[in-house]
């Protein structure tokens, strides 16, 4: 059977720390280049979508936004819930 060591116990801990900081170093280096590549995978799949068209606005918001800028906005005919009459109770 093993016993425990105060030996032990402290390079356990160095371990540990060391483990920390070389992943903490590590990041430092690695993170930004990692995130770069990530950014312009997105932007590039942004662009490609541009490009195809998938952010045209379509007709009817093009349309509903010219005729809306002259013109006063309809309210809506349809009902929307049961109109309440409260009365105060004294």
């Amino acid at each position: 059977m093993q016993e425990a060591s105060i030996s032990g116990l402290f390079k356990t801990i160095i371990y540990i720390l060391g483990f920390y900081y070389l992943i903490k170093i590590l990041s430092r280096i690695f993170l930004p280049i990692i995130m770069r590549k990530v950014m312009d995978k997105a932007q590039e799949n942004l662009n490609r979508q541009y490009q195809k068209g998938n952010f045209e606005q379509s007709e009817q918001e093009t349309t509903y936004r010219q005729e809306g800028s002259n013109r006063d906005f309809k309210k809506p005919t349809k009902q929307v819930g049961e109109y309440v009459d409260y009365e105060e109770v004294e």
